[in-house]
């Protein structure tokens, strides 16, 4: 399999910081690589950059992948369509475009011959590092709320603009974790403000301060709704009810999945203004999850896990009384959207969707024939029963369907045109096969068995991918570097871990703060059911997680070296005694704990990637990704993680560190060739490490 590179790591200075945390001495030598800003962490960049990048790039099957994962991203792709204040808008991308392109029409039949340009995001700059993040219709359609973002980053700029796309004012706001949502005068819109914010641009990694909800009106001063000054973790989420009389905020603290629900009610000030009244504490305490559905004959809907751990969806009066709707089932709700008079529910079957209709009176009318893994979008129109439904495979980003939601009637709509004498990548078969296995306590964790058509029925090379926090679920969808490591002929398994959305509040739970390492636990039970029933073996299988997926990955580093050939933690949470001191880190501690807690710190100790690597140990060939503008998961974290695992290598197996420049969190902002050349890196090496022969194709 793999063979020992001669190269050497650059050497990376091991300064003699430890500090004492309620009694335990915690030595942080890399403390200095947090100041992302230092001439010291800049040559580090440039030296692991120089040292890394000519290895990548000779790595057997780089070329192969490098060819593969360019057709992945080259391919033309159309969005869903979505309906917002009677216009109808797309996301398009011809194939070489950096940035997807919005078009919009008044009519679905325009939207499909081709609708006109209303923002392209290909004249913000030349390299594509600018990308859209958000875009939002005003009342009457004729302004949008457009918000960029530099480099990835998690900031936004919003500025107004016209149905031509031209800005109606100078003025722009700087926001985060929000979308622009509209009041109903059609000029004001509201956003996330925290003052005293540092760079725009994601190279800022200063813990972020308490959030105030702000309107915007276009020639006006900004004006503050909420102020959480007294509650620096809690953030709204924000919505205008159907019939646009009252603004619905959900309130929650960090990542915690519970909320309060606000009421302000909103009339027409003599001005023409949204006048914004009074809060209505409709939900006062965090107890449960709520999220608004709609409103209908004085009636606020929304789905909650109240009382009902797999979701239900009740209708809410202002002034008191719970009415249940569609009683809890026996699977997952995990999206409910209304459609006239009938509700629309993405539903979890084993982790496989099914979207089925119910009216209000909760009668069931049945699920709509949708074939795919995942429903990447449920788009309805306000008092229509049209509406549209995105779903994705493992090869497939999304395949677009028009729904009567009267009927059940499900059209497919046509894709993106092809590029003319372009003949389109054709993505590879493949057959899923759904597994389970043991966990440490008896619990089944189920598994997606991912296999390429032709592959032997024989132990071969497999990357194992899961994430196991948050209530997200991970299902059977895509991800740009899937198709290519099937067409390549590696077999694929997607775990369900606890902590994520697959099955439910309750799962959920068993798998953050106290019971966090039961989600390592799962993941070790999965790889040691596919060795065990000859899918791989442990010299044929890596380990492959993002964000904290990529805690999950290093965790299985630190903990069970020996199960795995090769690993690759992507922009992972690995410093988990210092998560929370960085942006938006602290929101975290609903699913880590809290280190500033002496109990918490203490079973955080037990199972931190960074804290529970041990020099001398044989640990696996191990590539760790990150960004150096990722302001969500700070690069820190790989940073420090890569040289203590260069530092511990006991073995003879490579630690690598890739770092992107200029690039971000996510992977859908990326422009295509720098996707691509991620993809590839990654996939070659695991390719590389676990003995999969790429042939030139």
């Amino acid at each position: 399999m793999s063979t020992a590179d001669t190269n050497r790591p650059p050497h990376t200075d091991r300064d003699d910081v430890i500090e004492d945390l309620f009694g335990h001495s915690v030595a942080d030598p890399y403390r200095w690589l947090e100041d992302e800003d230092s001439v010291r962490t800049r040559d580090w960049v440039e030296r692991q950059r120089a040292f890394t990048e000519p290895l990548l790039a000779a790595l057997p099957g780089r070329d192969r992948f490098g060819d593969l994962m360019t057709a992945v991203t080259l391919r033309p792709r159309a969005s869903t369509p979505r309906v917002s204040k009677g216009r109808f808008l797309r996301q398009v991308n011809s194939g070489g475009q950096l940035q997807d392109v919005v078009l919009v029409a008044g009519s679905l039949d325009e939207l499909l011959a081709g609708g006109r340009v209303l923002v392209d995001p290909n004249t913000w700059s030349e390299d594509g590092s600018v990308s859209l993040s958000a875009l939002t219709v005003a009342p009457g359609g004729e302004h949008f709320a457009v918000a960029r973002s530099e480099a990835g980053s998690d900031w936004m700029r919003v500025q107004v603009v016209d149905e031509h796309g031209t800005a109606v004012e100078d003025h722009a706001t700087t926001t985060k974790f929000c979308s622009p949502v509209w009041l109903p005068d059609g000029r004001s819109h509201l956003y996330n403000h925290f003052p005293g914010a540092g760079r725009a641009d994601g190279s800022a990694s200063a813990q972020l301060g308490a959030a105030q909800l702000r309107v915007h009106t276009v020639g006006a001063d900004d004006w503050t709704v909420v102020d959480f000054t007294d509650e620096p973790q809690a953030r709204a989420w924000a919505v205008v009810s159907d019939d646009d009389a009252w603004l619905v905020l959900h309130v929650h603290v960090g990542t915690e999945r519970t909320t309060r629900v606000w009421l302000y009610p909103l009339t027409p000030g003599s001005d023409g203004r949204s006048r914004v009244g009074e809060r209505v504490e409709l939900v006062p305490e965090a107890t449960a999850a709520w999220s608004y559905v709609g409103s209908r004959d004085d009636e606020l809907l929304f789905l909650t896990d109240l009382d009902a751990p797999l979701g239900r969806v009740v209708a809410l009066r202002p002034e008191g009384g719970l009415r249940e709707v569609v009683a809890e089932q026996s699977v997952t709700l995990l999206q409910a959207e209304l459609a006239a008079d009938v509700l629309l529910a993405s539903t979890l079957v084993d982790a496989t969707p099914v979207v089925q209709r119910f009216s209000l009176a909760g009668e069931s009318l049945g699920a709509l024939d949708l074939p795919g893994g995942a429903v990447v979008a449920l788009n309805t129109a306000e008092g229509s029963f049209e509406a549209f439904v995105g779903m994705s495979t493992v090869v497939d980003r999304e395949a677009a369907f028009r729904v009567d939601a009267a009927t059940g009637e499900v059209t497919a709509l046509a894709g993106p045109a092809e590029t003319p004498g372009v003949e389109s990548w054709q993505p590879p078969r493949y057959s899923i096969e759904r597994r389970r296995a043991t966990s440490s306590d008896g619990a089944e964790v189920p598994y997606f068995l991912v296999l390429p058509e032709g592959v032997p029925d024989s132990p071969s090379p497999t990357i194992l991918y899961g994430y196991g926090g948050f209530d997200i679920p991970i299902l059977a969808d895509f991800r740009a570097t899937w198709p290519a490591w099937l067409a390549a002929g590696g077999k694929l398994v997607i775990a369900n871990l606890r902590g994520g959305g697959e099955f439910g509040r309750q799962w959920y739970d068993q798998g953050r703060r106290e019971h966090k390492q039961q989600v390592f636990d799962d993941l070790f039970a999965v790889a040691e059911q596919i060795i065990s029933e000859g899918v791989t073996t442990a010299q044929q299988l890596a380990v492959h997680g993002k964000s904290n997926g990529g805690l999950l990955t290093g965790a299985a580093i630190a903990q069970r070296p020996e199960l795995f050939a090769a690993a690759i933690p992507h922009v992972g949470v690995l410093d988990v005694v210092r998560f929370h001191r960085f942006t938006i880190g602290s929101a975290w501690i609903s699913d880590y704990g809290d280190p500033d807690d002496p109990a918490e710190l203490e079973r955080i100790l037990t199972w931190s990637p960074l804290h529970n690597l041990v020099p001398g140990t044989r640990y696996p060939a191990t590539l760790v990704a990150t960004s150096d503008h990722d302001d969500r998961v700070v690069p820190a974290h790989s940073y420090k993680f890569a040289a203590e695992l260069q530092h511990c290598q006991g073995g003879q197996a490579p630690v690598w560190i890739r770092i992107e420049p200029s690039t971000g969190h996510g992977l859908t902002d990326k422009p295509p060739a720098v996707l691509a050349a991620e993809g590839a890196d990654l996939l070659a090496f695991a390719a590389h490490h676990t003995g999969l022969v790429v042939e030139r194709g």
